[in-house]
């Protein structure tokens, strides 16, 4: 499962270490297998009756869109499919088509399969079903923007970069789209059922994949604010401004709100999350006879503030101790290197630990920020043998470089694409 299996383990210094860090891929692993879709989408669905329906039809969309629909489809009589999806793969079923989308930057692949995934929409009958499979990622697959795609992407890459979280992220995207925050249930006519796997943090259903199929709780005001906040509304391209004006000025409808009629036939479903990643952290590491502790599921903020406090806590504890958190915090972007959230945590840290610490963050779809890499893994020895190789942590801390930094020390985590997410891991050990 990790690559660099080998790497990781053998750069502790102590024995003691090298267990720590051995222990930590394991439980690292029995997450990844907690939350496989494939699994948690087939048992949640063998046990629903669909008697009542027509034809069913399959709409999945995001990281774990290819294992969640191969999980339905093996629960469930599908008369027609679609899977848009960022891996390249497809689903062996004649009667599924699959398309390959790219993310976080939407392109123009993702606005075809969206405008295929509509016209099969439309084909679905009153008595019918519709079983959307949701997960983290599905904002940029699922695409059908109000402006030209090459503003989407300037915005795009202006929120990504400017320290916003997801939620504010998802905000403008539902209100500069046809198809986000509850709009994609405007092309309905049947039932739908939303099995969701969420990556934002307290599972708000109308944040994640910008809640296509749910009641939206934002505003084209709340558009305007989030964008006055970062200091973007003059920075946007001007088709953004002028949607968001309109709106407020009523020109354009709000994305349908809670008691709308759109919802009445419509079921929406939590069937993984962090929380459930936490759990499965925490159980395995009790089985490998440790004292776990989860500290949080919703941790949010600046990931360099959160891993500082996730250390002095640590610091607290006594040996065969483990602490668990899971969030997503952000990165605000001033320098030019390369890395992700998980990855700066754990260099912003990498002063923090004493000798018997060990400290990890690993994004659970095994893609943190612009990098390769899932997270990175530091130690109280660390810091010693960067400086014996003449890296100054600090230099890569301030160019946002915390790839490199911990690819010259082997300590990056890498799985490559998991096909799920759950947003990300922090774990912390006392060897």
């Amino acid at each position: 499962m990790f690559r660099n299996y080998l790497d990781v383990v053998n750069n502790g210094r102590t024995e003691e270490l090298r267990k720590g860090r051995r222990d930590i891929l394991s439980i690292l692993s029995s997450v990844l297998e907690a939350i496989d879709p494939y699994k948690i989408t087939f048992n949640y669905l063998k046990n629903r009756d669909f008697s009542d329906y027509g034809d069913i039809y399959l709409l999945a969309f995001g990281k774990a869109s290819l294992r969640m629909a191969e999980g339905a489809m093996d629960a469930v009589d599908i008369k027609e499919g679609m899977v848009i999806t960022t891996e390249n793969r497809k689903v062996e079923r004649d009667n599924i088509r699959t398309f390959q989308g790219d993310h976080p930057i939407p392109t123009e692949r993702n606005i075809r399969a969206t405008e295929e995934a509509l016209k099969m929409i439309k084909r679905c009958k009153e008595k019918d079903l519709l079983i959307v499979l949701i997960s983290g990622g599905g904002s940029s697959l699922l695409c059908k923007p109000r402006i030209p795609l090459e503003d989407m992407q300037k915005l795009t890459e202006l929120l990504l970069k400017c320290g916003a979280d997801i939620k504010e992220i998802n905000t403008l995207r539902k209100h500069l789209s046809h198809v986000k925050g509850g709009q994609l249930l405007r092309f309905v006519k049947c039932s739908v059922l939303s099995c969701i796997i969420s990556d934002v943090v307290g599972d708000p259903v109308d944040s994640i994949a910008s809640g296509p199929t749910a009641p939206d709780t934002s505003t084209f005001h709340d558009a305007r604010e989030i964008l006055i906040k970062y200091d973007l509304w003059k920075r946007v391209p001007s088709s953004v401004r002028d949607i968001i004006r309109r709106g407020i000025n009523g020109q354009i409808e709000e994305t349908p709100k809670t008691g709308d009629r759109i919802f009445q036939r419509v079921e929406n479903v939590i069937i993984a999350n962090n929380e459930l990643a936490c759990r499965a952290a925490k159980r395995k590491a009790e089985e490998m006879g440790y004292r776990a502790e989860i500290i949080s599921s919703t941790l949010t903020g600046d990931a360099r503030v959160a891993g500082k406090e996730l250390v002095e806590y640590l610091s607290s504890k006594s040996r065969g101790d483990v602490i668990i958190s899971g969030g997503e915090t952000t990165v605000k972007v001033r320098g030019k290197g390369k890395g992700g959230r998980n990855q700066e945590m754990v260099l912003s840290v990498v002063d923090k630990l004493e000798r018997d610490m060990l400290f990890v963050s690993f994004a659970t779809d095994g893609i943190d920020g612009n990098s390769d890499a899932a997270g990175a893994v530091a130690d109280g020895y660390t810091r010693i043998r960067a400086e014996e190789r003449g890296l100054d942590f600090r230099k890569y801390l301030e160019d946002n470089d915390s790839y490199h930094f911990f690819k010259e020390l082997r300590d990056l985590l890498i799985t490559g694409r998991t096909g799920t997410n759950v947003m990300d891991i922090q774990m912390g050990m006392r060897c």
